[in-house]
């Protein structure tokens, strides 16, 4: 990434969010990809005091508009940290910069926090790693909705429930809803609809994605479909077994071959972490929330 000389990077995202724990809002920090400015647009919103900078139209990295360094982008005066400021000086222009809509669309921002669904989950999904939660499997009561193991602890999919979370959807009342709409969607599920673990299984939850997220492809080499941070990916990682059994969230990183980490938790003795996984673990699916 391009970045004035003599100015040190920001530490962290500094952009506080209103999703999940927020005592991790200060240590996020995001990768922006070696990038042209032609390729890169922003959108100022004067409102929430925050400035979304897109590659290629995709929401990829938020900056807090609160800081002491000024730079003057066409009719927009943007007040940035020294680091932030660094970063954006060589991207910006005033013709790809705009100020946010008075009324956008409101499943582009769930929780209506000025950061876009898709970078609030890439958020959210950063904070677990940060977190390391140990993988403990096991049943556990939890509360409905809004309900959460214990942050210490978690499996895969607790990785993705939380992710999404922080942009304002909660899987568990979503996926308990829809079972008890569909239930033939769910022949695994038997009897009604359990809200303590129906969301924390991955054979569960690939019918809701398959029913209501949009469908991407899986193959990493298709230009007109191209891997995003924050989608989610469903693997196989026992190919003698049908369907997925792991479930992950595509990351900001890239591997030593350009491909993007997957923050995941893999199995019992580790901790939710970025791996290098799409090199070695067949991916079957991969969805992105509607409207981001």
């Amino acid at each position: 990434m391009r970045h004035e000389p003599g100015v040190a990077a920001e530490s962290c995202l500094g952009v506080a969010d209103t999703g999940i724990w927020s005592d991790l809002d200060d240590k996020v920090q995001i990768a922006l990809p070696a990038v042209t400015a032609d390729r890169v647009s922003a959108t100022v919103d004067g409102k929430k005091r925050l400035l979304v900078l897109s590659i290629d139209g995709f929401p990829r990295k938020s900056y807090p508009l609160t800081g002491p360094s000024m730079l003057a982008v066409g009719m927009h005066t943007l007040a940035l940290r020294p680091g932030d400021r660094a970063e954006l000086a060589p991207l910006l222009s005033a013709e790809r910069t705009t100020s946010v809509p008075a009324q956008t669309k409101k499943n582009a921002d769930a929780d209506r926090d000025g950061i876009p669904d898709a970078l609030d989950i890439l958020i959210g999904a950063k904070k677990t790693v940060l977190n390391a939660d140990a993988y403990t499997e096991g049943y556990v009561t939890i509360p409905f909705p809004l309900g959460d193991v214990p942050r210490e602890m978690g499996v895969c999919t607790d990785v993705v429930i939380r992710a999404v979370r922080n942009a304002g959807v909660d899987l568990q009342k979503a996926l308990y809803d829809d079972i008890k709409r569909a239930p033939k969607a769910y022949p695994m599920v038997k009897g009604r609809a359990n809200p303590h673990i129906d969301q924390r299984r991955v054979k569960t939850l690939l019918p809701y994605f398959v029913r209501h997220w949009e469908a991407h492809t899986p193959r990493f080499d298709d230009p007109e479909d191209p891997l995003r941070p924050g989608d989610v990916i469903f693997m196989d990682t026992f190919p003698s077994k049908a369907g997925p059994d792991h479930i992950g969230i595509l990351s900001d990183r890239l591997d030593d071959q350009g491909l993007p980490l997957v923050i995941n938790n893999w199995t019992v003795g580790t901790v939710t972490a970025e791996m290098d996984l799409l090199t070695f673990v067949p991916v079957l699916h991969r969805f992105r929330l509607p409207g981001s």
